[in-house]
């Protein structure tokens, strides 16, 4: 088992570009057949270089704004919408060519996040002009957009994918997302990128009010069982900068015990436990 702290781990330069939070907005999941040009990507912050985002990599991350789901433990809720507002700001596609023209030799690779990257039509075309560069290309995602997902596969090299809770129990899922459906299209996901062969990494931040020891191993073992080999669990903290009613409790250091981290330490070939 690898344990983590990501206080400790190293990221530079990071910086947002702040986004008015519409936090009763809920993004459509939208037929995933339109595609666009990268110069309308929707961009919300850029990280200049980190070495925790992307395994074995140095790399850039841009973060797309827009997300379909409300996650009760969400760390960027100012990414969640979609919509820009008058005074707003946002990364330009400009931008962001001229700086990772400027980057080569330095960084290794580009890591699209979110909000959810995958939400964007123009992502494809974004991916593919990073692609270009000569530099690796890393993607964050929950997986609810299967058909968006299959489009960019050929150009992926990593692919950090967030399981919120056991497949099998959707209602279990939408509670941590408050959003129906949604086991159903992670579960496409999964199975697509367990057959592309991509280095993957499956991840499910946990918080005892959402997340039984129980359904902690439920879900690893059906990851087990899927063929995972690279598993991380991410113990809930309270973010930044959010108003008190968004937080939930503080996780205790009993949670989740120890004989329940052992086990999932024996279903993967590398289990990681990310705890602040």
């Amino acid at each position: 088992m690898i344990k983590e702290t990501p206080l400790v781990a190293l990221r530079f330069e990071r910086f947002f570009i702040w986004i008015f939070f519409m936090p009763d907005v809920f993004i459509p999941i939208e037929p995933e057949v339109t595609n666009k040009p990268a110069e309308e990507l929707l961009v919300g912050g850029l990280t200049r270089m980190t070495t925790i985002d992307f395994p074995d990599c140095l790399a850039s991350v841009i973060f797309v704004k827009g997300c379909p789901w409300k996650c009760v433990y969400c760390q960027n809720e100012d990414l969640q919408s979609r919509k820009l507002n008058e005074g707003d700001g946002y990364v330009s596609w400009e931008y962001i060519d001229h700086f990772l023209d400027r980057r080569k030799g330095l960084i290794d690779g580009v890591v699209f996040s979110g909000g959810e990257p995958c939400v964007d039509p123009a992502l494809p075309d974004a991916i593919k002009r990073v692609k270009e560069k000569g530099y690796k290309i890393g993607l964050h995602t929950g997986g609810m957009y299967p058909r968006r997902l299959k489009m960019i596969l050929p150009f992926l090299d990593w692919v950090g994918l967030d399981i919120k809770a056991p497949l099998s129990d959707e209602a279990a899922y939408e509670k941590v997302v408050r959003r129906k459906g949604a086991a159903a299209k992670v579960r496409s996901s999964l199975e697509m990128l367990l057959q592309s062969g991509i280095s993957l990494e499956t991840r499910t931040t946990v918080h005892p009010e959402y997340h039984t020891e129980e359904q902690i191993l439920q879900l690893a073992r059906e990851l087990s069982d899927a063929g995972i080999e690279t598993y991380a669990l991410q113990i809930y903290r309270q973010p930044r900068g959010l108003p008190e009613e968004h937080l939930l409790e503080r996780v205790g250091s009993d949670y989740p015990h120890e004989e329940t981290l052992k086990t999932l330490d024996s279903l993967f070939k590398k289990f990681v436990y990310r705890r602040s």
